[in-house]
């Protein structure tokens, strides 16, 4: 058994890592109060433009030509993954991470074997994961840092490259991996279709016997209404994806630092009692000691 000296250093060692995990779960949590309430305000509003948008795109019925509805054969496409800076947050990265490689595989293996797959990484967890494991993809991290501090006008501008890059062809297709937050021990990894539109004209998620497709009145014209309209949906649906996957975060970190306080707590209580085991046994030493010495006086 190890002796006082050093349990009473492990405890110690314990002791302060218990109070780096606690003061790192009110940061998380105090971090998670702000865009939680952003997340969960701006979702029904984002979710109802895609539905909006969703309802457009079954009613063109050929009337309009949308560049940003237009399938093609996918020749480049573009992967924007969302991840953290930091670590400390449990499965969270990992989870996100999966899911980038789950989308590759299924759709963009030769792609990526012809270097012609992009890869847009938001988060330092996610470069340098495809930088060690994915020499052959094209990685652009100029927007590393937008995680860290991030407005709607952030978002958009990196809708709008993407935009533009579709539309003079450069790129073909965007999917945008992120993680929805549900709550802040549950989040949900997502690979979404960005570009082209006509991969998000059909919503999974809800059945065709409930689905309910508006029937608009446009004013000015449909085209005219569509190209302003359809850009400012997509830039909401960007700035989604970053609040989302922002409250992930925070929720999964705020989680893994609370685990580890718990974990803390059992291995203090665990320490204390080899601790008193060992002071007991080196307490009954000495008195076995004392009388034995005692008794070679005696005897003597």
């Amino acid at each position: 058994m190890a002796n006082l000296k050093e349990i009473r250093e492990r405890i110690k060692s314990v002791k302060s890592t218990q109070q780096i995990t606690k003061a790192m779960k009110m940061v998380a949590a105090a971090k998670l109060r702000k865009v939680q309430d952003r997340t969960v305000q701006f979702r029904p509003y984002a979710m109802r433009l895609r539905k909006i948008l969703r309802n457009i795109l079954h009613q063109l019925e050929g009337d309009v030509s949308l560049e940003l509805a237009h399938r093609r054969d996918v020749h480049k496409a573009v992967v924007v993954l969302i991840t953290s800076n930091k670590g400390l947050c449990g499965a969270f990265n990992s989870h996100i991470i999966k899911k980038a490689q789950a989308l590759i595989e299924e759709r963009y293996k030769e792609l990526l074997e012809d270097e012609r797959l992009y890869i847009i990484t938001i988060g330092k967890k996610g470069r340098d994961f495809f930088r060690k494991h994915y020499p052959k993809a094209r990685i652009v991290d100029d927007y590393i840092d937008i995680l860290e501090k991030f407005d709607f006008d952030v978002a958009s501008s990196l809708a709008d490259f993407l935009m533009r890059r579709f539309v003079d062809k450069t790129i073909d297709e965007v999917y945008v991996v992120y993680s929805e937050f549900k709550n802040p021990v549950v989040q949900i990894p997502h690979a979404e279709q960005f570009l082209p539109l006509s991969g998000i004209a059909e919503d999974e998620a809800e059945a065709p016997s409930t689905r309910y497709l508006a029937d608009y009145i446009y004013e000015p014209s449909k085209e005219k209404l569509l190209r302003r309209l359809i850009p400012t949906i997509l830039r909401n649906q960007f700035y989604r994806y970053l609040l989302d996957t922002s409250a992930s975060e925070h929720g999964a970190r705020m989680t893994a630092m609370d685990n580890a306080t718990e974990n803390a707590n059992e291995l203090l209580g665990e320490l204390r009692i080899r601790y008193n085991k060992a002071r007991q046994e080196s307490i009954t030493r000495e008195i076995l000691d004392i009388v034995s010495g005692a008794r070679a006086l005696e005897g003597g």
